[in-house]
């Protein structure tokens, strides 16, 4: 049996990987998908001895398969955004209490204590939907927070301009996290001056807008707030662990998840650091679900473990990886 505080314990590459090797085993016996997909690339345990052995689950199984590594009663289901009519990813969560040990560590890490910092988020797109990983987090976070002012704002874009000068003003932490088209809408109907203030954007113009290429969001974003850097999180409805940029769209992982890249052209080969390629994800905190995913974004991982994201494949399906149809 897996003691989950050791997820949160990891201090080296080598627990890291032991952990991992430990988790696949675990999946491989207890979650009858990742059972199957593995089967059908005749990967055995026995023949994984590094994490680079590992298969990754194509992501696109959370729209098809009940993915779960136990039999305990799902306490809830956590569904993407989609248009009408398309087909959803769920993550069914055996236990909340997981996802917010590592989201609240994983912002500890990076920001220090939650507490310390006003919350304002501007997430209406999240908010007109229910199933929202990241508004379960966010919720979470503006609860911890000591300040009373901490809170979701939808459609208020005035009483949040009001709200984010006084606070910045009176040289209160502020954290405002919003999604990109939220945040456009901000700084294009006032201009701010903060010194204050962290702006973090959760990426996805969700059929809003336009989509911007990340260098022309940012600019636009530091120019709107007068600020010199703009801060991104890096999360999704399969995860449950979240990373984060201090600037420059460079992330960086808590020491439970780590990053790596396939070949677009050959999804079963991994990559070197430093060529682009299709995102690989290793989360331990998805000890219940899976915790190794062949995601659909295109990025680059540097030799020191932080990791960018270039885009999407083009196609529908990631390349290759259709073998199993259940």
């Amino acid at each position: 049996m897996i003691n989950t505080q050791d997820i949160f314990s990891i201090t080296s590459n080598d627990e890291f990987n032991a952990l991992a090797l430990r988790i696949f085993n675990f999946q491989f016996e207890n979650n009858t998908v990742y059972r199957s997909f593995c089967d059908l690339l005749y990967k055995h345990p026995s023949d994984v001895k590094t994490i680079e052995d590992i298969p990754f689950l194509p992501i696109q199984f959370f729209k098809s398969h009940r993915i779960l590594s136990n039999n305990n009663s799902v306490e809830a289901t956590f569904s993407s955004s989609g248009t009408t009519g398309s087909i959803t990813s769920k993550h069914h969560i055996t236990d909340l209490n997981l996802y917010e040990q590592s989201f609240k560590n994983g912002f500890k890490q990076f920001y220090g204590n939650v507490e310390d910092y006003v919350i304002l988020a501007l997430l209406p797109s999240y908010l007109e939907r229910q199933g929202s990983s990241l508004v379960y987090m966010v919720n979470h976070l503006i609860a911890t927070s000591k300040y009373s002012e901490s809170g979701f704002y939808l459609d208020d874009i005035s009483e949040l301009k009001d709200q984010l000068i006084t606070l910045d003003t009176d040289g209160k932490k502020v954290l405002l996290i919003g999604v990109s088209f939220a945040l456009l809408d901000l700084v294009e109907q006032h201009q701010f001056n903060l010194n204050n203030t962290i702006v973090m954007e959760t990426g996805g113009m969700k059929g809003r807008r336009k989509e911007l290429v990340r260098n022309e969001l940012h600019h636009i974003l530091k120019e709107g707030f007068s600020i010199d850097t703009i801060h991104s999180e890096y999360g999704m409805t399969e995860l449950l662990s979240q990373a984060y940029s201090s600037g420059n769209g460079i992330f960086k992982c808590p020491n439970w998840v780590h990053i790596l890249t396939r070949d677009p052209e050959d999804p079963l080969t991994l990559q070197q650091p430093g060529k682009t390629g299709g995102i690989n994800i290793i989360d331990l905190a998805n000890i219940n679900s899976c915790a190794f995913i062949a995601t659909k974004d295109l990025g680059r991982v540097y030799d020191d473990g932080t990791f960018e994201i270039i885009g999407r494949f083009d196609s529908s399906d990631i390349r290759g990886c259709n073998l199993m149809v259940l």
